[in-house]
């Protein structure tokens, strides 16, 4: 296989809402990164992958994006960010965006447009739909709980269509028509642009779902439920080779770039496909077999039930996509990120053998072939939160599932929470734990999520002076 200095890297994702406030606002923030990255340095890191600052609405923490040349608010500015990537380039540091173009916010200029009559040019950016029979174009279920339609009332500000759009996650985020070529376009400029500036890749967002199968067909139902999931209809669609295809030979192959698309649902044959050396358009793939091991295979969604597995599951998925990709494409190797729980609460023990869990699961992804990738607090053990209520959660799928299945569907609190504690994707949410002080050193203000309580005996400053800890793999 070719040499390529991203084969050879450490990447480490950083959330930065959770990662570090530099104003005392309770969200972290760019200039919080900057003031981290001789930390970042000791830990041995190559890349850095940066969760979304875009400027945004934050109806999904950043992955529903309103304008994809400037900064959120809540994170500082252009400026701030300018600083963080030249201070990272002079410490040897690359640094990879997130690439959110499956979907835009609905408070894209775009979508404004979009909304406003069948005749706009911007109306066929996005995938709109009339009633049928008076109800949504088809059946599919939302990623986040419920329809995957959004029926925009003529009475609304700015609609007068009477039409439905669709939305694969929330109803603030619609899907982009990658049909388009305009669309097609806009991504690609985007995406040079950013490149241009010195970004050095990009983790791309549920990029196997930008196309569809034509005519947008119902779901095969598998649940009594209104809302069936359709990924038969969106996941490594007809055209996606096509598109990406047309992403390389207009962008990538212009850069020596990492690239990584997120992409569930893929099988390594799949995968081959879109990391081949040869005809591929990615570097590498996030699948996602290891990520549903722990969840009933007709739940339709990971997060609603739990199983016990069994470590011969989790070796025979991980050996073969070692095997099957190995001389023809790339692995990527994690446990955790943004979405998922603490690896070492999910596939270890984050009880009396946390530490040594920590280190057993940290060997496993730094010794098999692939790019590792560490998210925040891994290396210190970080595990999940277990918050007494709803009302301490923010992640809008969590919040989503509760409404459906305790306010819709009669499910008991009692009954649901020990689910959301160990699936919820605010468990990779809570703030870093940097010392043992007020909010883990998070912030000096009131931090946007509670702090894991465990932060006293669990924080980088034990860490780096414990070397027993999990930080001295």
């Amino acid at each position: 296989m070719k040499k390529a200095w991203w084969k050879e890297s450490v990447v480490y994702q950083i959330y930065p809402r959770s990662f570090c406030d530099s104003n005392g606002d309770g969200i972290g923030d760019l200039r919080g990164i900057t003031g981290k990255l001789d930390y970042l340095k000791t830990l041995g890191v190559d890349v850095v992958w940066l969760s979304p600052v875009y400027k945004s609405p934050n109806d999904d923490n950043g992955y529903d994006i309103s304008d994809y040349r400037d900064i959120m608010d809540d994170f500082g500015t252009l400026a701030d960010w300018e600083e963080l990537l030249a201070e990272m380039h002079s410490r040897g540091l690359k640094l990879v965006m997130d690439l959110v173009v499956n979907h835009t916010s609905d408070e894209h200029p775009w979508f404004i447009e979009s909304r406003k009559s069948h005749d706009n040019p911007y109306r066929d950016y996005y995938i709109w739909r009339p009633p049928r029979d008076g109800r949504e174009p088809n059946n599919w279920a939302s990623h986040f709980s419920g329809s995957a339609w959004q029926y925009d009332m003529p009475a609304e500000a700015g609609a007068a269509t009477g039409e439905y759009y669709l939305h694969l996650f929330s109803r603030k985020q619609p899907d982009l028509n990658w049909e388009n070529p305009r669309v097609r376009a806009e991504v690609f400029d985007l995406m040079r642009w950013w490149l241009d500036k010195g970004v050095d890749g990009f983790r791309m967002d549920v990029i196997n779902m930008i196309s569809k199968t034509p005519g947008l067909p119902d779901a095969t139902p598998v649940t009594p439920d209104r809302y069936q999931y359709g990924g038969e209809h969106f996941l490594n669609g007809p055209r996606l080779l096509e598109f990406l295809a047309e992403m390389k030979a207009e962008v990538l192959s212009k850069y020596d770039i990492l690239t990584v698309g997120e992409t569930p649902g893929v099988t390594t044959q799949h995968a081959l496909g879109l990391t081949d050396e040869q005809d591929g358009a990615l570097s590498m793939v996030f699948q996602f077999e290891h990520m549903h091991l722990d969840a009933a295979p007709e739940a339709g969604s990971s997060r609603r039930t739990i199983r016990k597995w069994r470590l011969t599951e989790l070796k025979q998925i991980m050996s073969r996509w070692q095997r099957d990709l190995e001389g023809r494409g790339w692995n990527s190797i994690y446990l955790g990120n943004h979405d998922q729980p603490r690896p070492v609460s999910r596939f270890g023990d984050d009880g009396p053998y946390r530490v040594e869990s920590a280190k057993m699961l940290a060997t496993f992804v730094h010794m098999l072939q692939g790019t590792p990738y560490v998210y925040q607090g891994e290396e210190i053990g970080m595990t999940n939160v277990a918050f007494e209520t709803i009302d301490d959660y923010r992640d809008i799928q969590t919040l989503n599932l509760y409404r459906e299945m305790v306010d819709e569907k009669g499910l008991s609190p009692e009954e649901l929470m020990p689910i959301v504690h160990a699936k919820s994707r605010d468990n990779a949410r809570t703030p870093m734990q940097w010392d043992a002080g007020p909010n883990a050193g998070f912030t000096t203000g009131t931090p946007w999520i509670k702090v894991n309580p465990n932060y006293t005996e669990i924080n980088v400053e034990q860490s780096l002076a414990d070397p027993n800890s999990v930080f001295y793999y």
